[in-house]
C-alpha cells in the first residue's frame, strides 16, 4: 500500500468510528429501565429515545409516531437524508441543488 493512502484510511477509521463512541459515552451505553407517572414500563436508550416495554403498548405507540411527517422520513422531491442521516433540503432552500463546493468546478 502507498504510503500517501495510509493516513487518508486512518483518517477515515476515525471518522467512521467516532459516532459509534460518542453515542456509547452517555451512561455507558446501556439501556436504563424507569416508570412514567402513569405506571408504565419504559426502556430509556442511549440515543434519548425511549420506548415501551409491553410490546402491546409499543406497536401501538410506533402506529401514532407514523402518523407524523417527520417520521416518514424525507418527503418526494426532497434532496438529503442519506440512510436516515442528515436534513431534507426543499425546494426553494439556498441549499437545494447548490452543485460542488469546489470553486474550480463552478
Amino acid at each position: 500500500m502507498p504510503q500517501r493512502r495510509v493516513p487518508s484510511l486512518f483518517c477515515a477509521a476515525v471518522l467512521l468510528l467516532a459516532p459509534a463512541v460518542a453515542s456509547a459515552q452517555g451512561h455507558g451505553g446501556e439501556v436504563l429501565e424507569a416508570t412514567t407517572a402513569a405506571g408504565d414500563k419504559v426502556r430509556l436508550l442511549p440515543n434519548g429515545r425511549w420506548e415501551f416495554v409491553d410490546p402491546v403498548k409499543a406497536d401501538a405507540a410506533k402506529a401514532v409516531a407514523q402518523r407524523y411527517p417527520e417520521n416518514q422520513g424525507c418527503p418526494p422531491g426532497t434532496q438529503g437524508g442519506l440512510f436516515g442521516v442528515g436534513r431534507c433540503i426543499q425546494p426553494g432552500d439556498r441549499d437545494y441543488n447548490r452543485g460542488s463546493l469546489n470553486p474550480s468546478r463552478r
